[in-house]
């Protein structure tokens, strides 16, 4: 018999999906916070921002997926595709919002492809974790 928590969890998956969204966007204030400090208090060049934002994209789009699979515990890489799916959406709908020259184009696809991929990832390695 399943207890009550394990069916509770199950049971509305659309809070793990969001949760896990919660989980990779508070990953990426706190990494942008300590990237701000770096650059005002080192020498650190601003030109690095793009590729710490990238690689900070897919790390966040990996613990996402590994928050959901590790949460539903089945199905790793599909849960953490459509996890990936759902913070790409999520990151072109804000970049749309606050970017005055947001235009979706070839490197927007492929970092969502990457997204993507990275969640699916993540799922995998969740759903395996103990």
């Amino acid at each position: 018999m399943k207890s009550k928590k394990s069916v509770e969890m199950i049971s509305n998956p659309v809070l793990i999906y969001l949760k896990g969204i919660i989980v990779a966007v508070v990953f990426v204030l706190f990494l942008f916070l300590i990237m701000a400090l770096l650059i005002t208090y080192t020498n650190i060049s601003e030109a690095l921002i793009p590729l710490f934002a990238a690689i900070t994209m897919v790390v966040s789009a990996l613990i996402s997926g590994m928050y959901v699979g590790a949460k539903i515990k089945k199905k790793g890489w599909l849960i953490g595709v459509l996890e990936g799916c759902i913070y790409v959406v999520f990151l072109i709908l804000i970049s749309w919002v606050f970017m005055e020259d947001f235009n979706m184009n070839s490197s927007v696809l492929y970092k969502g492809v990457i997204g993507i991929a990275s969640g699916g990832l993540g799922g995998i390695i969740g759903v395996n974790l103990k």
